[in-house]
């Protein structure tokens, strides 16, 4: 039975779409449980919740005519029994049960076993999956656990053919909201906004590739046959280099194979007559490595069925080939939002800023760096909008609602008027701060705060020019390295950094050291971590790595000659050892440039605080720096014990949780102690409620994305230091974040800021 589920997943997982993949369950299934009946129920779309009902998709052994014209309500018969109570129903003889009701013409009054289970994704019943047999049978606990796998398998194909539309056909819409389709997933980036989805697959995938409309087969063909013959010559190639090197015969055996089969009359001439039938090139590729896999996978011999993946590897490899002849050709629309699995910032490099309208990411939360890149952007983003058709999605018309972490796709009638007049708030709003950009964040009484930015990317500069910031209170120097294939020298990075202390000569900016790992990988310096978040990044890593930490700290300080607005801030820092480490090396950099004839001022040095070991030795290290610098973020993971970026638990995750607010009130009151400047870097500093907590903690400096600095400067301007330190000590004696943001929501409507936290809702 494990070997017959074995096979029966894959296959799914190899379906061309959701109905092929439904029917091959109903087939395999009622022959291997020995049934004489197999039938998928699903769920149509609950809005209004009252119009649900459970429609047949597919079944062996049922009148076949019914598909697509029986549903059931959830309060009718035992398929709505599964559904409404979300668990499996295992009866003996099903028409002796009070929730059994016959329905007619669907030919199942002769059947007395019943075995059906609910298809559930993340919580939610998306469907019955059920078995019947004609005698008076109870099922075994191993053919309940085999349909419940299958149940399982079945609830993210049902969830991305309803996102992407493929069920939408079967399914009559009881309102214009019933006619989208919204996907759920996380806050990421503030705002809405409609845009046309583009599509990023992350790694190559044969499963992934969606069918299009050839115009031109000839050349379609040409194109494949090219990508074809590319990977023959790599296999010639490395079957001569292995020859040289003496390697194993076997080796030179496999690749005799690649290349006998790539000259295959079955292999090719099928993938030619497919495009020739209208088939793209990635299609007929996908579809004749699918054929010629099964071959072997059906065969019996176990070596033999293992070369079915040497089949799917070499569709592979001719796909990479042809993804690198067509991508360039593709056009973008205007309005793009990007749609992908593990998005990254290469990813947003690679396409155009002006056309760039959101993101949403099926990984992640809003506490992950693509969103901070999102925020810094001023662009809506959702994350955690998991198990997305991202290849079905492309060139859809979509809205990013990233207030609620919503993307909803095809929006019609009444309901796409809503999100309209949603769009047009939020231009307003952002349009009535811009009136902000030349005043100073000062509160009723007189109290100042300074107002800097944090930017990625030298694009990030220009907009945090318009709205008034008055320095760069943390530039991720990670970006730079993250959107190359090796490590940029001495004299690449000397340029980056010389742009940004150049545009805000006159101003302070603040230049991160390298803060790699965790969430923010390089391609080229690849780090295998069981806990990346608990390993080797930031400082740890550079530390290791002097010769990596010395180019930059080189950079950075001849980047600076002549302006002498530069200060350097370390990342990670959890111990006085590695605070003294990191120092030594930033005067041996500066020593050796002085040696070498360069003019260069002593920089402020700057630690952040972003673990609980820093917190608890802020006296000792507040004295050996000039400053401080809190990032939320990672201060609230690490005293939470929460990853920020497993949509999991994210709704855990909260930088206003009373023991995170606790902490930082303890480094600021031991930093001002000792003269030292304190800043907040992290989101926490962009939110409206943050702000007003981090003005009655004192705080001296600010520094967020661009798009949120007119927001946080009108939150600044409203309040009064001391009401500010009255809110704090009341949010201190809270237990629950939930009891602070409420206090805090209501002194926001108070004073007219209502809109800051609203909008989009």
């Amino acid at each position: 039975m494990l070997d017959e589920l074995r096979r029966i997943v894959t296959e799914v997982a190899q379906s061309a779409d959701l109905r092929t993949a439904l029917d091959l369950i109903a087939r395999r299934v009622r022959d291997a449980l020995k049934v004489d009946v197999c039938s998928v129920y699903v769920l149509t779309r609950p809005v209004p919740p009252q119009e649900a009902g459970l429609l047949l998709q597919a079944t062996e052994g049922l009148n076949q005519n019914m598909i697509g014209r029986v549903t059931l309500a959830l309060n009718e018969g035992l398929v709505g029994l599964v559904a409404r109570r979300a668990e499996l129903v295992n009866l003996e003889n099903a028409p002796d049960h009070p929730a059994f009701k016959f329905v007619s013409d669907i030919g199942e009054e002769f059947y007395h076993g019943f075995l059906g289970v609910p298809i559930i994704y993340r919580g939610d019943v998306l469907g019955v999956l059920v078995v019947q047999s004609l005698e008076r049978r109870k099922f075994s606990a191993d053919q309940e656990s085999f349909l419940v796998t299958l149940a399982s398998q079945l609830a993210s194909g049902i969830r991305q053919a309803q996102v992407s539309g493929e069920l939408s056909q079967h399914e009559t819409p009881a309102s214009d909201i019933g006619a989208a389709v919204i996907a759920r997933g996380l806050p990421g980036s503030p705002g809405v906004v409609f845009g046309t989805a583009v599509s990023v697959l992350n790694s190559v995938d044969l499963e992934s590739v969606a069918d299009r409309v050839v115009e031109d087969p000839a050349n379609e063909w040409q194109v494949l046959l090219s990508a074809i013959e590319a990977v023959r010559a790599e296999f010639a190639q490395l079957k001569d280099d292995f020859a040289r090197a003496a390697c194993n015969a076997d080796e030179n055996i496999l690749f005799d194979a690649f290349i006998m089969m790539l000259g295959s009359g079955s292999f090719i001439g099928s993938m030619e007559s497919r495009v020739h039938a209208g088939m793209s090139a990635s299609a007929a590729l996908r579809d004749t490595v699918r054929e010629h896999a099964a071959v072997f996978e059906n065969m019996s011999d176990a070596y033999l069925r293992e070369r079915a993946q040497d089949v799917r590897d070499l569709g592979t490899r001719i796909l990479v080939k042809l993804r690198a002849r067509t991508h360039d050709a593709r056009d973008l629309p205007e309005r793009i939002v990007l749609i992908g699995r593990d998005l990254s910032a290469s990813h947003l490099a690679e396409i155009p800023t002006n056309r760039l309208v959101g993101i949403v990411s099926s990984s992640g939360t809003g506490s992950s760096h693509l969103a901070i890149l999102a925020r810094a952007l001023g662009i809506p983003a959702a994350m955690g909008v998991s198990d997305l058709p991202i290849v079905s999605l492309n060139d859809q018309e979509v809205v990013v609602d990233g207030y609620r972490g919503l993307l909803i796709v095809r929006p019609v009638g009444s309901f796409r008027q809503e999100l309209s007049r949603l769009v047009q708030e939020e231009a307003q709003l952002t349009a009535g701060l811009k009136a902000l950009c030349d005043l100073p964040a000062q509160s009723l009484d007189g109290r100042r705060i300074g107002m800097y930015v944090n930017i990625g990317l030298l694009a990030d500069m220009a907009p945090s020019m318009t709205v008034g910031a008055e320095g760069i209170g943390l530039y991720r120097t990670e970006i730079p390295f993250q959107i190359r294939k090796q490590f940029p020298g001495e004299e690449d990075q000397a340029a980056i950094y010389r742009e940004a202390l150049e545009t805000f000569r006159g101003k302070e900016v603040v230049l991160r050291t390298l803060d790699v790992g965790g969430d923010k990988p390089l391609s080229y310096f690849p780090i295998k971590e069981d806990n990346p978040f608990l390993g080797w990044r930031g400082i740890r890593l550079v530390l290791d790595h002097p010769e990596i930490f010395l180019t930059q700290i080189r950079a950075m300080l001849r980047a600076s000659i002549g302006l002498d607005n530069l200060s350097i801030l370390l990342p990670m820092i959890g111990s006085v050892e590695e605070l003294e480490t990191a120092k030594e090396y930033i005067f041996q950099a500066l020593n050796e440039l002085r040696e070498e004839g360069q003019a260069i001022s002593t920089p402020r040095i700057g630690v952040m605080i972003e673990v609980p070991s820093a917190v608890y030795q802020i006296e000792i290290i507040a004295a050996m720096v000039d400053f401080l610098s809190i990032g939320t973020n990672d201060l609230t993971q690490y005293i939470l014990a929460i990853d920020r970026n497993n949509e999991r638990v994210a709704a855990r995750y909260d930088a206003l949780h009373p023991a995170v607010l606790r902490a930082i009130v303890e480094v600021v009151d031991a930093s001002h102690l000792l003269g030292r400047e304190v800043t907040v870097c992290g989101e926490l500093a962009g939110d409206p409620m943050g702000a007003v907590l981090l003005l009655g903690m004192g705080i001296d400096v600010l520094s967020m994305s661009a798009g949120s600095l007119p927001r946080i400067k009108w939150v600044i301007q409203s309040f009064k230091q001391s009401d500010a330190r009255q809110l704090l000590t009341a949010a201190l004696e809270c237990s629950r974040p939930t009891q602070i943001r409420a206090m805090l929501s209501q002194a926001l409507e108070e004073r007219g800021l209502g809109g800051l936290i609203r909008a989009g809702s």
